[in-house]
């Protein structure tokens, strides 16, 4: 039997076998940003299933480019932040029949509703990378839907907010990661 892993550990763990979750940011980001030009190019109802066929394609992606940047994209056996990361990721999923029903009532309330719902998981990121910057990145996202649906915004708007904060969050923390690596090698 191994050992149980402290949570500092853990986390460690977490951030070098993802890189930090920066591959996941920049995925997703990826994902906002097409269906805002979906949104554009077709409609907002035609966006809202672009967002969600992408979304099933974050983490298999996400795993590629981890592992293409260097790491293996999977944590240790028996971390037990593996278990609430599959946790969160299964609340998103109940939460997005939550951010359709609102799509059905009022499609300009879909991107604000999904900011809310991404930015809630995001903050439980900190705990799984132990990493505060994921608190940031989660209010960023719910007070940009919070701003969105005051200011009735078209859902374009939304979709490429919310891709554009993915993207700078994930250039953030790989910049994060990288550093961390550098100065942990140097004192090596």
């Amino acid at each position: 039997m191994q050992p149980a892993l402290t949570v500092a550990a853990a986390q460690h763990d977490m951030r070098t076998a993802y890189l930090g979750g920066a591959p996941g940011l920049f995925v997703s980001g990826t994902v906002w940003t097409i269906a805002g030009f979906v949104c554009l190019l077709k409609s907002p109802q035609a966006a809202v299933w672009a967002l969600y066929a992408g979304g099933v394609l974050i983490h298999p992606l996400s795993s590629l480019l981890t592992r293409l940047l260097g790491r293996s994209g999977k944590h240790a056996a028996g971390n037990p932040f593996g278990m609430l990361a599959f946790a969160t990721t299964i609340w998103m999923i109940l939460m997005l029949a939550l951010a359709y029903g609102i799509a059905l009532w009022r499609i300009e309330l879909f991107f604000p509703a999904m900011l809310f719902v991404i930015g809630g998981r995001y903050l439980t990121f900190a705990t799984l990378f132990g990493t505060k910057l994921f608190w940031i990145c989660g209010a960023a996202l719910a007070l940009a839907g919070y701003g969105l649906a005051a200011l009735h915004a078209p859902p374009a708007v939304g979709a490429f907010t919310g891709g554009a904060i993915e993207i700078v969050f994930g250039i953030v923390v790989l910049a994060t990661q990288r550093g961390t690596a550098h100065a942990t090698a140097a004192s090596a």
